[in-house]
């Protein structure tokens, strides 16, 4: 997939939903890894500071010397934010609980919608030569979130297989829009995607169908299953498709990353573990 002698611009998504709980996180470190095993090269930024998608990739609290904090507050150079992680092509931008004051100290900052935009634009980013940058958001629609929306191409939403699923969707879609209207006019949805779904459980069918009606092709033909696997991996600091390659839930998430890939007509390589 990826070409190292041709300057590339990397596709920027956002993973949102204001509600926790969704599988958020989840889904940012294994659709990132889950493109690294498709032969992209993947950076996915932290933007949350519970910091959960640094700690599933392995980066220890006393590594994160640098953070996203650093990247929006203090102009830190992208070299000095980015690690490297367990797997070849995949990096991270950690966060760690320095953020959680952010939302403050941006209120007073005239750019403060375009930081993260800014940062994830500096000269420097070419010599990554990145395919993807995913942006782990925190669950709120926070100055946080806004600042991954003005910075990305495309906002992918997880969606629980639960009850009153689709109500807390509203609030994300107007802000979406706005966000379109005022910051970045290019902005779109890359999906929706459901998350914890149970093919045994009447709920689970009846959310998708719901959604399905409502929201048409917004909505991934792949469905991430409530697996045990996707919920232990975390503790081992991996994605699940590291944890437990031939799970059900590492085939979703492999599902998920080739279904993005060819929407984007990227041309996909044999298929390969992530090691």
């Amino acid at each position: 997939m990826s070409d190292p002698t041709a300057s590339k611009t990397p596709r920027i998504m956002a993973i949102a939903n204001q509600k926790g709980g969704v599988g958020k996180t989840t889904t940012a470190i294994n659709l990132a890894a889950g493109l690294a095993e498709l032969g992209a090269k993947i950076l996915l930024v932290d933007l949350d500071p519970q910091g959960n998608a640094s700690t599933g990739l392995g980066v220890e609290a006393q590594d994160r010397i640098k953070t996203t904090y650093d990247l929006l507050l203090d102009d830190a150079p992208l070299s000095e934010v980015i690690q490297a992680t367990k797997f070849s092509t995949l990096f991270i931008c950690p966060a760690n609980a320095d953020l959680s004051s952010a939302d403050m100290e941006l209120v007073s900052n005239e750019k403060r919608s375009f930081l993260l935009h800014d940062a994830l634009r500096q000269p420097a980013m070419q010599d990554f030569g990145f395919d993807y940058i995913l942006i782990d958001c925190p669950p709120s629609l926070s100055l946080l979130t806004l600042n991954a929306m003005v910075a990305c191409h495309s906002v992918l939403v997880p969606l629980q297989s639960e009850f009153f699923a689709l109500e807390g969707l509203s609030q994300l879609m107007l802000t979406i829009r706005e966000v379109r209207q005022t910051a970045n006019a290019g902005l779109r949805i890359e999906g929706v995607l459901l998350t914890m779904y149970d093919k045994r459980n009447n709920l689970s069918q009846l959310v998708e169908t719901d959604a399905r009606q409502n929201l048409g092709d917004l909505v991934f033909k792949t469905l991430i299953p409530r697996n045990v696997r996707v919920s232990e991996a975390p503790s081992y600091a991996m994605p699940v498709l590291a944890y437990d390659t031939t799970s059900k839930g590492s085939e979703a998430y492999r599902a998920l990353a080739r279904e993005i890939a060819t929407r984007h007509g990227i041309s996909l390589p044999q298929q390969e573990t992530v090691v």
